[in-house]
């Protein structure tokens, strides 16, 4: 039996430029046929130049919900959008497509089968738009294992091909191969402006696809649509490889993976840095574009928390981390620091913040937030209790760095509240700490955790810090939260009610610094391990976005100020 090599793909979305290069490619590859899955117009601004490439080219065409609609004339495209800013898109790109497209073209459509079944080199092969089981059905590569079985069953073929989401993919399961084809009409959402289509090699029962990048003409598909007066939005997808529009539709982990993921108009209103932490996050830019990325806004600030490590010189009651003198230690080496931190820089982060544990019990930690100081705004959190002797010969290395904060903890105004939380003498030793870095001109920040002893101590508190100079943002008091040590009483938090925060330990990323104990809060570790910052970030946004999609809404700041 001999073999046969295939073409296939979706949604040409009246990309004339795109469709002239798949002919060329496809046949520069030996495909003996071409197969189009539907889908002919949308997005771009010329369908009916399609027409003649598609019958020329010989192309073999199904129906799309797209087709259908066209050639009945329907008054939307049928795509299957349910939130009413993906449909607003939809709609618009619809309108401009049916008012654009000859009554010939319209008609032509109308008599496209909406399937195609053919064994071919002894493989059953079945070709539709979105599944079986509806036209305008998303087969997502992230749908269970059991959904995808569904719509095997449905078909019983050896190989299903399909379209309909743009996002090409393909999967064995069961013996079977299903492989969604992806769409030339538009990039799938990876930064790049190359379109992808599916080659097939049949042969002998078996077949294998590959997933194809298409470069082509993409500067003049671009230049046609902003003639036409289409959005920019939609000329951005094509000349930067992002999707902009049609989001809420794409679920969490394909989302994920894209620049960006809320529609402007899903950002809260009145939320500001004081409702995340002490570091300022940024307004999102006014690019005239309709979506907005979650990394860099206030739902997912850019700041990332490093653990150097885990033991301390005290045994806080209520720290959230479980930090003590037999903590299990945990030390991050300062190479792996090193690393995180040239990895910052490329991830987009705006800050480091270096907390423990006892930072100052690492031996390195003085030049490690010398070299992230010294490429990000960095903020050193310390209980300034072992500024003495050598130590103290350190800490005035980091004297007069722009790019440094210490941060330290008084939760009282008197030494017997404070000392009832933190330790016999431990307020004396942090505000002598406090009044140590203040002679290096290092800039302080305090945090005073508030419980029930100490509440009515704040403004005695703020009084007593600002006669040192820490006063207004460079004062803040924060709940108790119930996490590590402090079980009994607290804030209770997890990823539902926090943003996002993200922060590496020895023992992976997590989802926020108060939950970075792998043993006490396991719920908050996004991934073990080095994870590389790019996933890290991506797991973020993968968790938040299926978190929001539980019940539509979007996470609660708390106010950790941490």
């Amino acid at each position: 039996m001999t073999g046969t090599r295939i073409a296939v793909f979706g949604g040409p979305y009246s990309n004339p430029y795109a469709l002239r290069a798949l002919l060329d490619d496809a046949r520069s590859r030996g495909c003996e046929r071409i197969f189009c899955l539907g889908d002919l117009g949308g997005f771009g601004a010329e369908p009916n130049a399609l027409w003649p490439l598609l019958v020329d080219g010989g192309v073999e065409c199904i129906a799309g919900n797209y087709d259908i609609a066209i050639g009945r004339g329907d008054e939307d495209c049928g795509c299957g959008y349910r939130d009413p800013r993906d449909n607003e898109f939809a709609q618009l790109i619809y309108d401009y497509t049916r008012a654009h497209t000859s009554p010939a073209f319209a008609a032509w459509m109308r008599q496209l089968p909406g399937q195609h079944r053919e064994s071919i080199a002894g493989v059953d092969v079945h070709m539709v738009h979105g599944s079986p089981l509806m036209v305008n059905d998303f087969f997502w590569e992230s749908l269970p294992d059991q959904d995808v079985r569904e719509r095997l069953a449905a078909s019983g073929a050896d190989v299903l091909l399909c379209t309909h989401t743009g996002l090409p993919w393909q999967k064995r399961l069961d013996e079977k191969l299903v492989v969604n084809v992806g769409v030339i009409g538009r990039p799938p959402n990876d930064g790049r402006t190359e379109v992808r289509y599916a080659v097939l090699d049949l042969a002998d029962g078996h077949a294998e696809a590959e997933l194809v990048p298409l470069a082509y003409d993409w500067k003049s598909q671009a230049a046609s649509m902003r003639a036409a007066g289409l959005p920019e939005a939609f000329v951005e997808t094509i000349e930067t490889g992002w999707w902009t529009t049609c989001l809420e539709v794409v679920p969490p982990l394909e989302r994920s993976r894209g620049r960006y993921q809320l529609y402007r108009s899903a950002l809260p209103t009145g939320f500001g840095a004081e409702a995340v932490s002490w570091g300022d996050v940024p307004e999102p830019g006014d690019d005239d574009l309709p979506v907005v990325p979650l990394f860099g806004s206030a739902l997912f600030p850019a700041r990332l928390w490093l653990y150097t490590n885990f033991h301390c010189n005290l045994r806080c009651g209520y720290c959230s981390v479980a930090s003590s003198p037999t903590a299990r230690r945990r030390s991050m080496s300062p190479e792996r620091f090193a690393s995180l931190v040239d990895e910052a820089i490329d991830n987009g982060f705006t800050e480091i913040y270096v907390t423990g544990g006892e930072p100052f019990l690492e031996p390195d930690i003085v030049a490690m937030v010398e070299y992230a100081s010294e490429r990000l705004p960095t903020v050193l959190l310390t209980n300034a209790m072992l500024f003495r002797g050598r130590q103290r010969t350190e800490l005035g290395r980091l004297a007069g760095r722009p790019n440094l904060v210490v941060q330290t903890s008084i939760d009282g105004a008197r030494p017997e509240t404070h000392d009832r939380i933190r330790g016999k003498g431990s307020w004396a030793r942090a505000m002598e700490g406090v009044n140590i870095a203040a002679e290096l001109a290092l800039p302080i920040r305090v945090g005073m955790t508030m419980t029930e002893e100490n509440a009515s101590e704040v403004p005695e508190l703020g009084a007593l810090l600002a006669t040192l100079g820490i006063s207004g943002r460079d004062f803040a008091v924060r709940p108790l939260v119930r996490r590590g040590f402090s079980t009994a009483a607290g804030v209770e938090i997890d990823d539902t009610n926090t943003v996002p925060e993200l922060t590496v330990t020895t023992d992976g990323v997590h989802w926020h610094p108060a939950g970075a104990d792998i043993e006490t809060s396991p719920d908050m570790l996004l991934a073990a391990g080095d994870v590389p910052l790019a996933e890290a970030k991506r797991l973020v946004v993968e968790r938040f976005l299926t978190l929001r999609q539980a019940d539509g809404s979007l996470p609660i700041a708390y106010n950790c100020a941490v």
